[in-house]
């Protein structure tokens, strides 16, 4: 029989740190039992766990990996007193510890995913800050020390006269396979900004590109350190950056110079840097950029917005500058005459904001984010997640960065996707297949092309009347399927008329950029579409009894109204879907019908002539449509002209 200890370790390290494994290891004898093991027994998924919100995939991995962790783990322990080692100890989240907060004259806190835990009653003396103190490194101008060859980091808080008060000891951990999420990106050599609220995991999935560039691509990496974090404390770096090499930042001031000092002197191939945060930092990224070398780097925010509106950092993302458009430009754009425009190339390729440690959201070219955040539109995104299986998951998403909540715009076949992705709350997990397809059912995706209207007031406009998730807006006037116009800009540009009326384009115009306006002029495109711009929902879920009753009612106007009194028929106001199949009824007949009515009380007319060939009707729209400039504000849906009635049946 085998025996398994979380604490076994090569003798150099039970040699080098002997004197504090004698107090740690009998402590958590209680809290972690040896593993019995049985010749060929065999457990292929037993360590297969998560450490800090990561899933470890490898067995063999993930024990070499706790054990480095248990000692490193308690190392930062021994700064606290024999009482609170205990008790942190016993606390079951122990490998998930995020920090220890110290201040003097207040209890001790441990900070867990769950919540913060007191340690002690006892408050913090000053004593128990200068134990912790005289057991770090020196503390640097920015207030940060380290221990030797670990990842924690230790934060001072001091009074007026410079004496430290409190103190932050934040666990560090290099978890291996946290950066598989963004190995396609690694491997092409894109240079990768990294956007994420502190305590979220940036400097941990940094960590590990640094390792993977330098192990499995076998690339010369190198890390400018700011505060010992990615590579610890100490003149040796930690194991966790695997090969690549590290320079420290004396004076966090002079990190640009550092910057330059590396790609100069060092001739590395990848730079990692970590927290960008100043304008000289970003120009000093900006130039490294500029002569071919992949950048990997850190800021703090929430999305790209929060870099476009930080004018420290904008540099970063290619810069922002005010344009001043001409009339002719800007009426062509539908847009002010003074727009927020990038100014330059991107100094990253790709873009990554960190939602959270096991889910991220993948700008794949930044300069087209930023590009579409200023124009107002929504930025194409691809969320990937791994989950607690270690599998990764990716979907294609266009959804609005400035807001928590996702609008997402779907662009597959709707009548293909299921009740549960019609609301358009999430996607399909095959959606990057169909993306490429064009689909020619009615209930596909319908692409608007604006033009002289901002871009911006007609998405609230389809957001108010639901029909956002229906209808696409696109700057490509060839591939799109309805054109919306302000009537009087529409009128002066021949060339739009001309397009529109090569293209066989549909035009439906406002009489002006009105938020009343626009809406009226959405409704009769809602009204006009076969089958309905509302966000689409299956058959299934119309009420059976309504589809019943729709249908009995236009069977008896029909049959008892119509036909033997040659009389049109006016039905009751139905649901879009509804009068669809009311529609097919009635052509059943060979009978003719119309809608009239707006918004809520659209309801069909049944009217007592013969159904129109398909030849004659065609022919017949191609010769309005040659009167382009006489067209309806609202589109047409006229009534047939010059048609036979239908003989009286006998009785």
């Amino acid at each position: 029989m085998f025996c398994y200890s979380p604490f076994h370790h090569s003798p150099p390290l039970i040699t080098k740190w002997k004197p504090q494994l004698l107090f740690f290891k009998p402590n958590f004898k209680s809290q972690f039992s040896p593993l019995n093991f049985y010749p060929n027994q065999n457990f292929p998924h037993f360590f297969t766990k998560r450490i800090s919100g990561y899933p470890i995939k490898s067995p063999a991995f993930s024990s070499s990996l706790e054990d480095e962790f248990d000692v490193e783990l308690g190392r930062l322990l021994s700064l606290l007193p024999e009482e609170m080692r205990r008790r942190i100890r016993e606390h079951e989240e122990l490998r998930e510890l995020i920090e220890v907060v110290m201040d003097i004259g207040r209890k001790p806190l441990a900070r867990f995913p769950s919540g913060d835990f007191v340690l002690s009653d006892c408050p913090i003396t000053v004593q128990d800050i200068e134990h912790a103190t005289s057991q770090v490194g020196d503390f640097a101008i920015d207030n940060r020390a380290g221990i030797s060859r670990t990842l924690h980091r230790i934060s001072a808080i001091r009074n007026r006269k410079g004496t430290i008060i409190g103190l932050t000891c934040r666990v560090g951990r290099a978890i291996s396979g946290s950066a598989d999420l963004l190995r396609d990106l690694v491997q092409d050599g894109a240079s990768l900004l990294l956007i994420g609220p502190p305590g979220v995991g940036k400097t941990t999935i940094i960590r590990d590109i640094a390792r993977m560039l330098a192990n499995d691509y076998k690339k010369r990496v190198m890390i400018v350190d700011t505060s010992n974090e990615i590579g610890g404390d100490g003149d040796i770096p930690h194991a966790g950056i695997g090969c690549a090499r590290r320079m420290q930042v004396p004076d966090s001031d002079m990190q640009h110079k550092v910057l330059i000092e590396a790609v100069e002197n060092h001739m590395p191939q990848v730079i990692v840097i970590d927290e960008i945060g100043t304008k000289l930092e970003a120009m000093a990224a900006c130039t490294i950029a500029q002569r071919g070398i992949q950048l990997v780097a850190t800021a703090h925010g929430v999305t790209i917005e929060n870099l476009i509106m930080n004018p420290s950092l904008e540099i970063l993302i290619g810069g922002i500058q005010s344009v001043t458009l001409g009339d002719e430009e800007a009426n062509r754009r539908g847009v002010q005459k003074t727009v927020l425009e990038r100014k330059g190339p991107s100094t990253f390729s790709c873009g990554v904001e960190i939602v959270s440690k096991t889910e991220l959201r993948v700008h794949r070219c930044l300069e087209a984010t930023v590009d579409a955040v200023l124009a107002g539109r929504f930025p194409r995104i691809e969320i990937r997640k791994m989950n607690s299986l270690g599998l990764e998951e990716s979907s294609l998403t266009f959804t609005d960065i400035s807001s928590d909540k996702e609008d997402l715009v779907v662009t597959g076949d709707l009548s293909e996707t299921s009740d549960e992705n019609s609301t358009g709350n999430h996607f399909p997990s095959d959606l990057s297949s169909k993306m490429a397809d064009d689909s020619t059912e009615d209930r596909d995706l319908l692409h608007m092309y604006v033009y002289g209207i901002q871009e911006a007031s007609v998405i609230q406009g389809l957001k108010k009347l639901k029909m956002d998730a229906a209808v696409q807006l696109t700057d490509n006037i060839s591939e799109a399927g309805v054109l919306f116009a302000v009537l009087s800009k529409l009128r002066k540009n021949s060339g739009i008329q001309a397009a529109a009326k090569s293209h066989k384009i549909p035009v439906y115009v406002a009489k002006t950029s009105s938020s009343m306006q626009i809406t009226k002029a959405l409704e009769a495109l809602k009204d006009d579409y076969p089958y309905g711009l509302k966000n689409p929902g299956s058959e299934n879920d119309m009420n059976i009894l309504e589809k019943v009753d729709a249908l009995e009612e236009a069977r008896i106007a029909i049959e008892q109204v119509v036909i033997p009194k040659e009389e049109p028929a006016e039905l009751l106001p139905r649901p879009t879907q509804i009068i669809s199949l009311q529609t097919e009824l009635i052509e059943k007949y060979q009978l003719q019908s119309e809608k009239i009515g707006k918004g809520s009380d659209v309801r069909l007319r049944i009217l007592p002539f013969k159904l129109v060939k398909d030849e004659d009707k065609s022919s017949g729209e191609d010769a309005n449509a040659n009167d382009f400039e006489n067209f309806e504000p609202y589109g047409a849906n006229g009534s047939p002209h010059g048609v036979d009635r239908l003989p009286l049946l006998p009785d």
